[in-house]
């Protein structure tokens, strides 16, 4: 314990110097003095800051070692003699001078060479930061007792760091007793070389979802037809070739080939579910791009506009202060305009809804700047018009296929719309989507059945409002639940038990109470309770939530015989459900389906984010320079390390990296068309 010292050197009017009885035997008294104050308690006074401290027999002397530790003139003092004296702060996870245990008095010189290696890996500082005069004076008056290593054996040790976890990860992979799903986009350096990235996703024993960098390795060519055979290498040296369920390329004009030169290799092992038809799953961030490319194409015109109006107003500090008065005339807020980036689409969209808060105070600068030439007009205004209020978080995979099909049945009503613009942008966003969108849209309505929420009635709901013939929306109804049993029969083969027939899927489709040989359930169905609790408000302010209002009212009205309250219709449901953890809590109940449940949920339907531009990954000239097994140790270990440190184990409900490309896109139709939903 610590006393205050608010009143500084005097206090110490208040204590007396005392006669020592006895000699004090701690080093540790050669720094502190023990006075005695008026009410009778003793207290220890640092020789060098004088501060007060207790000192009493019963207080022991940890806290004034600890105090030492962290004394500013102590340690000057001591560095002047050229040492830093007996007592010294541990180097660890404590924060030094504070929780570090004080009484080892040995500098672990392994451990913080050790988190040396971490900092190189973690931060991507080069190995040659060991030679810098600025790094090398920081540290030698941090702890002097520190000696540095040189650049080779800094390499060395981070080269350690990744075959220690290596070798865990193999080890953990190996006793994996469920399928992987792949990942692999190629990057390139500026000498135009390319690398494999291949990254690894699982679900574990304890049910959390993994996603792991397993390689990456140098291609002479971003084009090279070795493509598969290199993948398939890597996935043998893993012990994992035999256990893909999936893989998800970037979609450029090579992935078909190389999807279709990866299955070749892996149908003689015998080991793909349904002879690979679900292996290739596309990039659901790449397919919506292209999408919003074409949409951004339809709108350049007006996008250019507002990208020049931005730049007009912060080309002088003249036009900035005008259009600052101008805020104030209009009562616009008061916030800073945005640029673009216009390869990164997701910036544009930022802009855009920036500049429309100042649509007012752009009209008014242009009236009294006669050099404002290419202002918006108020059509280009309305066609642009922002929404503010959207849903912040991103779906996951078994939420995707709801927004999926949201973004399909919305361009099919914007395109078969009356206005001309909105038509005609719309019709040529839908047809790049269905061009993309077939085998995915099987994995993700596999993922939505698999939740228990939901089962096959988003399925029902969704189709019977795209495909408006209703005998063309049953067959797809039935397609996806024949494509979901022959899955299930080929996972009931392989485990050795019974596919549960009939009864099974009534029970998919409408929750009854057939029994299926998964389990002796209790008849209530995959969709047992599942709680109803953080429901979400509806919203009437875009088609997006209007459809998940009236997803909630079907789930309900074909749920339940009892009459539906509307008021309770406009909740709907849990947005913080944790499916990975009902299916852990269910398993036992539900060996077949889980077995499917913890494949389908890890594959991750998209690989970029809209804050990568899509643009094509690019190493940094350091690492292009290095050799391919230091690389591939670094690029790996950096993704390892991140995972134990933040503890990223990643819950379904939970993954922004892969699926908030799919937002962004329902931003961007919102934006856009939110004037003219549902016309007609």
């Amino acid at each position: 314990m610590e006393f205050d010292d608010e009143a500084g050197n005097a206090q110490l009017s208040n204590v007396t110097p005392i006669l020592r009885c006895r000699k004090l035997r701690s080093l540790v008294w050669n720094d502190f003095s023990k006075e005695q104050r008026e009410d009778g308690s003793l207290v220890a006074i640092c020789n060098h800051c004088k501060k007060q401290m207790a000192g009493g027999s019963r207080s022991g002397t940890t806290h004034l070692k600890k105090h030492l530790g962290k004394c500013i003139l102590y340690q000057r003092i001591n560095r002047r003699k050229g040492e830093m004296g007996p007592i010294q702060p541990k180097w660890g996870d404590a924060e030094i001078g504070e929780n570090a245990d004080l009484d080892n008095s040995l500098l672990d010189q392994e451990l913080v060479q050790q988190d040396l290696a971490h900092m190189i890996i973690l931060h991507e500082y080069p190995f040659s930061i060991v030679n810098h005069v600025g790094f090398r004076a920081f540290v030698r008056d941090l702890q002097p007792q520190f000696r540095l290593m040189s650049s080779d054996a800094l390499q060395e040790n981070c080269s350690k760091v990744y075959e220690e976890r290596r070798l865990v990860l193999c080890e953990e992979l190996r006793k994996l007793c469920c399928r992987v799903n792949l990942t692999a986009d190629v990057w390139s350096s500026g000498s135009n070389m390319g690398y494999l990235h291949l990254r690894c996703h699982f679900i574990d024993d304890d049910w959390r979802l993994h996603h792991k960098v397993i390689n990456f390795w140098h291609i002479d060519s971003p084009h090279e037809s070795g493509i598969a055979k290199l993948i398939l290498e890597k996935l043998c040296e893993w012990s994992i070739d035999g256990r893909v369920f999936s893989t998800v390329l970037e979609n450029s004009t090579t992935s078909d080939k190389v999807v279709d030169e990866l299955l070749q290799l892996l149908r003689p092992k015998q080991a793909l579910l349904l002879d690979g038809a679900l292996f290739h799953v596309h990039s659901c961030s790449h397919i919506l791009n292209l999408i919003v490319q074409d949409g951004l194409e339809m709108i350049a015109e007006v996008t250019n506009k507002v990208r020049y109006s931005v730049n007009f107003v912060r080309s002088s500090q003249a036009r900035l202060e005008a259009f600052q008065a101008a805020i104030k005339a209009v009562g616009a807020p008061q916030k800073s305009l945005l640029i673009d980036d216009p390869s990164r689409w997701h910036t544009t969209y930022l802009m855009i809804t920036t500049a429309c808060e100042f649509q007012d105070a752009f009209i008014s600068l242009a009236e009294g700047d006669s050099e404002f030439i290419h202002v918006p007009s108020l059509e280009d205004w309305e066609n642009i018009k922002a929404i503010n209020d959207l849903p912040g978080k991103s779906p996951t995979v078994n939420l995707c296929f709801n927004s999926i099909c949201g973004i399909h049945l919305s361009l099919k009503t914007w395109s078969g719309g009356s206005h001309p613009l909105v038509s005609s942008m719309a019709s040529k966003m839908l047809e790049q989507f269905e061009k993309y969108c077939g085998v995915t849209s099987i994995i993700l309505a596999a993922a939505s059945v698999l939740d228990p929420r939901y089962k096959m009635k988003s399925i029902e709901y969704f189709f019977r409002l795209i495909y408006t013939n209703g005998s063309e929306a049953e067959l797809k109804i039935e397609n996806v639940l024949q494509d979901f049993k022959s899955l299930y029969d080929a996972y009931a083969v392989k485990s050795g038990r019974a596919s549960g027939g009939h009864g099974f899927s009534c029970k998919l489709v409408v929750g009854g109470d057939d029994d299926d040989d998964d389990d002796d359930d209790d008849g209530t169905g995959v969709g047992i309770d599942c709680g109803n609790n953080g429901m979400s408000k509806a919203s009437s302010q875009n088609p997006m939530a209007d459809l998940r209002f009236g997803l909630d009212q079907y789930l309900q009205e074909t749920s339940s015989s009892q009459p539906i309250n509307s008021s309770s219709v406009t909740e709907g449901l849990d947005d913080d459900f944790d499916i990975l953890a009902w299916w852990k809590s269910n398993a036992p109940k539900y060996p077949i389906l889980s077995e499917m449940a913890r494949d389908i949920l890890s594959i991750p339907v998209s690989i970029a984010s809209p804050e990568s531009g899509f643009r094509t990954k690019v190493l940094h000239h350091y690492h292009s320079s290095m050799d391919p097994v230091t690389l591939q140790g670094l690029i790996c270990a950096q993704d390892w390390l991140r995972s134990e440190i933040d503890g990223i184990y990643v819950h379904a409900k939970l993954v922004p990296f892969f699926f908030h490309p799919i937002h962004s896109t329902n931003l961007f139709l919102c934006f856009f068309f939110q004037r003219h939903r549902y016309t007609g």
